[in-house]
């Protein structure tokens, strides 16, 4: 079983899309492109920083059930075998939840496709974080 509410999954997969949209800084001199047009990744951006303590601040069910959903997303588990995912999750852990995860290209398709695969409406859930923002 899912140790983990969708709303919570939910809140990563929308924090893990806006620092994937975000580019390295450019330079645009010389360059005729809109620059505000584009997402830049600065020092400062607090982005990737509030998706970590998030994660951190999960206790340690929500955390290995997050990386199991992860897993079964990009298909190393699938649908069925949830429970042994988590408990390799929890067998496996060697350090911070929040640096493996981050570490994932593609982790909010991941999220969202384990979800999907669970048969778990991830729209409903974004939804309702999209309307408490």
């Amino acid at each position: 079983m899912l140790q983990i509410s969708p709303a919570k999954v939910a809140q990563v997969i929308i924090r893990a899309r806006e620092i994937d949209a975000k580019v390295g800084t450019w330079d645009t001199a010389g360059d005729d492109a809109d620059a505000d047009s584009i997402l830049e990744a600065r020092a400062g951006d607090a982005t990737e920083a509030e998706l970590r303590a998030f994660i951190d601040g999960l206790n340690d069910d929500e955390q290995t059930s997050l990386v199991a959903l992860m897993w079964i997303g990009r298909e190393t588990y699938g649908a069925d075998e949830l429970a042994e995912a988590i408990d390799t999750a929890r067998m496996e852990k060697t350090g911070p939840t929040s640096r493996y995860l981050l570490g994932v290209p593609l982790l909010s398709d991941y999220l969202e496709a384990g979800l999907d695969a669970l048969g778990i409406s991830v729209e409903d859930a974004e939804d309702e974080i999209l309307k408490s923002v």
